[in-house]
């Protein structure tokens, strides 16, 4: 359907130009309109990409929610300052850092033992539960 719409959009204006022979006041029209258009479909796409964000969090919380070994420190994070996130998300690093030379070291990883690690270095956001 939109693409019909736009299909249509652009049949018009190829039909529309030499009616008018190209006038000021045509180019006027047709930019005008592409410029309208063209600010709608940012809100839209935002839109739409806020919805996806807000269902992928959704998702992620679930499967947190779900594992009973799993910590659930880290459900609504998205809510956390950015002094916060970097700070986990640091924290996050060396846990792969440190999980990586274990396993090098011993042949295995460690990682259960490793996230608790790294949960007592992240500590807890203002915004998130504690478990």
């Amino acid at each position: 359907m939109a693409f019909c719409l736009a299909l249509l959009s652009v049949v018009i204006w190829i039909i529309t130009g030499p009616l008018f022979h190209y006038s000021d006041a045509w180019q006027l029209v047709i930019n005008t309109g592409t410029t309208i258009i063209t600010f709608l479909m940012v809100f839209l796409i935002q839109q739409s990409q806020n919805k996806d964000s807000v269902a992928v969090h959704l998702k992620l919380n679930e499967l947190l929610a779900a594992d009973k070994a799993a910590s659930n420190t880290l459900i609504g994070i998205e809510d956390a300052s950015e002094q916060d996130l970097r700070r986990v998300a640091d924290a996050y690093l060396k846990l792969a850092e440190n999980a990586s030379r274990r396993a090098q070291a011993t042949g295995q990883g460690e990682v259960r033992q490793e996230a608790a690690c790294a949960q007592q270095h992240c500590g807890h956001g203002p915004n998130m539960p504690k478990t």
